[in-house]
């Protein structure tokens, strides 16, 4: 079940209640220059979180993660780089009355651009080193991913 905790949609996953699948991508997003990363903050589940989002009947991963980015932050061509991992957890989304299981697939990617326009579900984003993004995102899991693309960067020791 991973490490989530409660908030709108992650509530403890319920035994007894039916379960969707939802497949998920998205990015790890580095500008040209010093190693920054770009987080976005759900204004509904006040937290801070790297860009991602559902895969469409037909997409693959990687088109999944290049539009989810474009589309959570208004950049228009952010470049793919390879893939960090996959996460998997589960909670119970009490609108749907259901139990998720969710498995996200993040990619390494970056952008000449710096100017973000968030969609309108994300109140804030910024720029921020690899230990600022340790510090902000709320799920162990997306800080993992975070230690996968430092090391890819080589901005931290293997091990």
């Amino acid at each position: 079940m991973g490490d989530e905790s409660p908030g709108v949609r992650n509530l403890a996953y319920r035994e007894k209640a039916p379960i969707v699948a939802e497949l998920a991508s998205g990015g790890v997003v580095l500008p040209r220059g010093p190693p920054r990363v770009l987080l976005l903050h759900e204004r509904e589940e006040n937290r801070w979180s790297i860009p991602k989002g559902h895969v469409d009947p037909g997409e693959s991963l990687e088109e999944a993660a290049l539009r989810e980015v474009r589309e959570e932050t208004g950049l228009r061509a952010p470049h793919l780089g390879p893939r960090l991992g996959e996460v998997s957890y589960e909670f119970f989304d009490p609108r749907r009355g259901t139990n998720v299981h969710k498995c996200v697939v993040y990619f390494l990617m970056t952008t000449r651009a710096v100017r973000v326009r968030p969609e309108a579900i994300f109140d804030e984003h910024r720029w921020v080193t690899f230990s600022e993004a340790q510090r902000m995102v709320h799920f162990a899991l997306e800080r993992e991913i975070l230690r996968v693309a430092a090391r890819k960067l080589a901005l931290v020791p293997a091990g």
